[in-house]
């Protein structure tokens, strides 16, 4: 059996009317309200692609201490349910970290996974974007950190990341297809019940950029997301005092 299903939203109206629930977002995925995205179904976590940008618009898991496990290697591969116009590819990225002091960055953590077998999807392109590394290598993996440590048996948390594009950036120096860099990113952290914790971190974020002070209310996030996040979130002291904020 195939281990993920792809689903293309061709219509605004079906995504309006329709609510994605998933292991991965039990009280709903996302709604994109932009034609031609790819709803791709992993294992381990959901992801909307967008054809226009090439990059995902969110990314749902769980974080679960079961797929805890070593950090291993970073084989970087495409994903298989992508054609080559929706998707960028490995050698577009030569030359990025030197030229813009950008890594590869996971949307979906891989150090949240490595314990699952099906652990090399992570390393999926369509699960990467353009991060800066002092955000990449600062609040972001701080926050994940803290996810992890949030977490224990039957202790499960939930994660919507996702790119937004308030600014323009610098394209990748060697890519040849059209493409867009996200220029801030946010995550959402909920238990089953919907008590969340929501951050909105920008590319000029710095290594000790301290991520409590990116929080955000849920409504906050609302009126900058072009796409509806599930209405079942609601703010939380409980959650943001789990993740040591």
């Amino acid at each position: 059996m195939k281990a993920w299903i792809a689903i293309p939203l061709l219509a605004s109206g079906y995504l309006n009317a329709s609510e994605f629930r998933t292991p991965n977002c039990p009280i709903g995925c996302p709604s994109l309200d932009i034609e031609g995205n790819i709803v791709i179904f992993e294992r381990l976590y959901t992801l909307s692609q967008n054809k226009k940008t090439k990059f995902a618009d969110w990314v749902a898991y769980e974080v679960d201490v079961l797929n805890f496990g070593t950090t291993t290697n970073r084989t970087w591969k495409n994903n298989p349910l992508l054609d080559e116009n929706e998707r960028l590819e490995k050698d577009d990225y030569s030359g990025a970290s030197s030229k813009l002091d950008i890594d590869r960055g996971h949307q979906a953590p891989l150090a949240s996974f490595v314990g699952s077998r099906y652990w090399p999807t992570l390393n999926y392109l369509s699960n990467i974007t353009p991060q800066a590394k002092g955000l990449n290598q600062g609040p972001w993996k701080n926050l994940e950190e803290a996810v992890r440590d949030a977490v224990g048996f039957r202790e499960n948390l939930y994660v919507i990341t996702g790119t937004l594009y308030l600014n323009e950036m610098e394209d990748l120096p060697k890519a040849d297809e059209a493409h867009a860099i996200p220029s801030d990113y946010y995550k959402i952290i909920y238990d089953d019940k919907g008590n969340s914790a929501a951050f909105l971190m920008n590319q000029q974020s710095t290594r000790d950029t301290d991520y409590c002070t990116t929080k955000k209310t849920i409504s906050e996030l609302r009126a900058i997301v072009p796409y509806t996040i599930p209405e079942g979130l609601a703010d939380s002291n409980v959650i943001f005092a789990r993740l040591g904020c």
